[in-house]
């Protein structure tokens, strides 16, 4: 069933991806972050920016469904559905993008966004206001464009909750939990847009072990260095992935 499922994806294709899963599993796991931002961007120079996003989309949110439950109990809720009102306008839009801009074009845009999504994760700024609903609203919204077009929607809201006045436990339930209710609404605008496909699902039963050993991996690798040291190696993972992944590269690495 898989292998015609995937009878037109290379084997050295659904490698690359196995091992891309892993690294990026890896930097998730050790870091809390990074795995869109490494995913994407590497996985669109292999598959197309068309199955990539929907392809992390599926592996992810199966091997973190786990998370929910506890992050719905110590989640601020009003401001988590707040946020999520934004996704349901951003997503749709982002979706939008990727089904119908041309795949040379998105991947560029992809680049571009992890570049400058990298560059904001680096400088360290952090959002230090009150959460306001309007500037909640178009956080989510932002996010949303960038999960629907590329599955990074991520840096935006953790640079938005992280410098307010929640506890830390609070952000990371909140962080979960708003991308879990993103992640059901671009679930919905993938199916929809006819992105969520056999093969992708196929592709994905591949994908979602290495993921998931990256995962394990990562966490239990936290342990051997400083935060510090995991970060720096992870914005390293990420900018390799964006500079590798160049259109203008295709014919010198693929």
């Amino acid at each position: 069933m898989l292998h015609s499922l995937l009878a037109g994806t290379s084997t050295q294709a659904i490698l690359a991806i196995v091992l891309i899963a892993l690294i990026a599993g890896l930097a998730r796991g050790f870091s809390g972050f990074g795995a869109a931002l490494i995913f994407v961007p590497m996985a669109s120079a292999v598959i197309g920016p068309k199955v990539a996003a929907p392809l992390l989309l599926v592996v992810d949110g199966v091997m973190t469904v786990g998370f929910v439950p506890g992050a719905w109990r110590l989640a601020d809720k009003t401001n988590v559905f707040v946020m999520a009102l934004g996704a349901l306008v951003g997503v749709p839009l982002g979706t939008y993008a990727l089904a119908h801009l041309d795949p040379l074009v998105i991947r560029w845009s992809i680049i571009a966004i992890v570049v400058l999504l990298l560059l904001l994760l680096m400088s360290g700024w952090r959002y230090h206001g009150r959460p306001r609903a309007p500037l909640t609203v178009a956080v989510g919204a932002i996010s949303g464009v960038f999960s629907g077009a590329a599955q990074v929607g991520g840096p935006p809201v953790v640079a938005y909750w992280l410098g307010g006045a929640f506890a830390g436990n609070t952000v990371r339930a909140n962080i979960i939990l708003y991308f879990a209710i993103s992640s059901a609404i671009t679930a919905v605008s993938y199916l929809w847009g006819g992105l969520i496909t056999a093969p992708i699902a196929a592709l994905a039963v591949i994908a979602a072990p290495a993921y998931g050993l990256g995962l394990w991996l990562g966490a239990h690798m936290f342990g051997i260095a400083s935060e510090q040291t995991f970060r720096r190696l992870c914005f390293g993972l990420i900018a390799l992935s964006a500079l590798i992944s160049l259109p203008l590269l295709d014919g010198l690495l693929r």
